[in-house]
């Protein structure tokens, strides 16, 4: 088909296969604006095209309308005139749109990358609408920094904690010393029940900042979880010292104490827990 053709909204409706009525709301949908032809005839170019029979398809996977019109928008905001819109290949991904450019696949409604799925070519994307799924494991993992992953995974963790995972381990890949990746992977493997995994991300995020109580508090929780209280006192008294606000830990290693017999530490440790959780406004 030749790329410099226009096409009248009839030709266009033949084309797709679809009535005139369909062509407009599918313009509509997808933002395209057709130039003015002969007598003034609306006319859409063959890119133009290409992103009806795109918008097209996205309907008939089942995306919503709404949801069509505004993939489109962000689309159009995220490649910022720097790549045309036929140039990214849209896929579905059970309920959602994936934008894929060659490189690395996102969800171009919130611009998130993502790092795992399994999608279905919806036709007409790019100028070769031809070949098969496309699948990707890590596929080539867009250049982000360190804490663009990091908060990457913050954000999928409620919705998709297998990518949130990748994410993490993608902010170690370009900062092996992240503190903060390294606690996150370390809570998620110990809400997992990954106890060895854990205790390895918690002991390394307190390599990477050996002064930040958070660190020291979670390996304490999880030596306590691995039944080695002794280790667990340890870490909580090097929490404190980094933190002599840190109730939690004031009140956790009281009651660590108590269990081992250390009855006058305990008690000082649970009545500064108290203390301090009055003055927050928590009780006790």
């Amino acid at each position: 088909m030749d790329a410099t053709k226009h096409f009248s909204t009839r030709d266009t409706a033949r084309i797709l296969q679809s009535t005139e009525a369909r062509v407009r709301t599918l313009a509509r949908l997808g933002g395209v604006t057709p130039e003015p032809g002969p007598g003034g005839r609306p006319e859409f170019t063959f890119q133009q095209l290409l992103l009806l029979r795109t918008t097209r398809g996205l309907l008939e996977a089942g995306i919503p309308a709404r949801r069509v019109r505004r993939i489109w928008s962000s689309l159009r905001r995220q490649l910022a005139g720097d790549l045309p819109l036929t140039s990214i290949r849209i896929l579905a991904d059970g309920d959602r749109a994936v934008a894929w450019d060659g490189n690395a696949p996102w969800q171009p409604d919130s611009g998130q990358f993502l790092l795992e799925f399994d999608a279905g070519e919806i036709p007409g994307t790019g100028e070769d609408a031809g070949g098969g799924p496309i699948r990707t494991d890590t596929g080539e993992a867009p250049r982000l920094s360190a804490e663009q992953w990091f908060h990457l995974g913050c954000e999928l963790e409620n919705t998709s904690p297998v990518e949130s995972r990748q994410a993490y381990m993608q902010a170690l890949q370009a900062d092996p010393h992240f503190a903060d990746a390294h606690l996150n992977l370390g809570r998620l493997d110990h809400e997992a029940g990954e106890l060895g995994k854990a205790e390895a991300h918690y002991r390394d995020a307190v390599r990477c900042a050996p002064e930040d109580a958070t660190c020291h508090f979670n390996l304490a929780v999880l030596l306590d979880d691995r039944g080695r209280p002794e280790d667990a006192i340890l870490a909580y008294e090097q929490a404190i010292v980094r933190d002599p606000d840190a109730a939690d830990a004031h009140y956790n290693l009281g009651l660590l104490l108590e269990s081992r017999g250390r009855r006058s530490d305990a008690m000082r440790h649970l009545m500064i827990a108290r203390n301090l959780y009055a003055s927050a406004g928590r009780g006790s």
